[in-house]
């Protein structure tokens, strides 16, 4: 019973339940052990919502952490009541208004899903699977005891 209730999220796929669930898990991705998977979660749902009709693109907005170069944009979702960014396309460059500096004052709402249950949600919507590492799924860390040698004794 317990394996039926971790494949099955407890949700429905609606726009405010993915909405939410990018948003929690973009905020974790940011301090995450593996934030790629996160991001591609993020990114993947919101083309497919995107492509769905349930979320829609706005303009640019120049990115506050542009990487190599002066400046950098980025396009504005608008998903429900939250709003995330997304690396641009040639053809957004040419389709969407610039909305200029970001406004700091803007801030998406309080989200109440927990990680695990945003990760299970989107990965129901999206397809996408976690990669495991393959050399520590299957198997745990064998523990050894610490050796203590007396002092100034070498190691072997």
């Amino acid at each position: 019973m317990n394996n039926e209730r971790n494949k099955i999220p407890p949700f429905r796929p609606t726009i405010e339940n993915l909405s939410q669930a990018i948003f929690i898990v973009n905020r974790h991705a940011k301090t995450a052990p593996n934030p790629k998977y996160l991001y591609q979660l993020k990114h993947d749902a919101i083309k497919k919502m995107l492509k769905e009709g349930k979320a829609k693109k706005t303009g640019l907005h120049f990115s506050n952490n542009p990487r190599n170069s002066q400046q950098q944009s980025d396009v504005l979702v608008v998903c429900g009541d939250y709003t995330f960014h997304i690396p641009p396309t040639k053809l957004d460059f040419e389709q969407l208004p610039h909305l200029g500096k970001l406004d700091q004052s803007v801030r998406n709402p309080k989200a109440t899903l927990s990680l695990n249950t945003s990760k299970k949600l989107l990965a129901s919507y999206t397809g996408l699977k976690e990669a495991q590492d393959p050399v520590t799924a299957g198997r745990s860390r064998q523990y050894t005891k610490p050796v203590f040698k007396k002092l100034g004794e070498r190691y072997p």
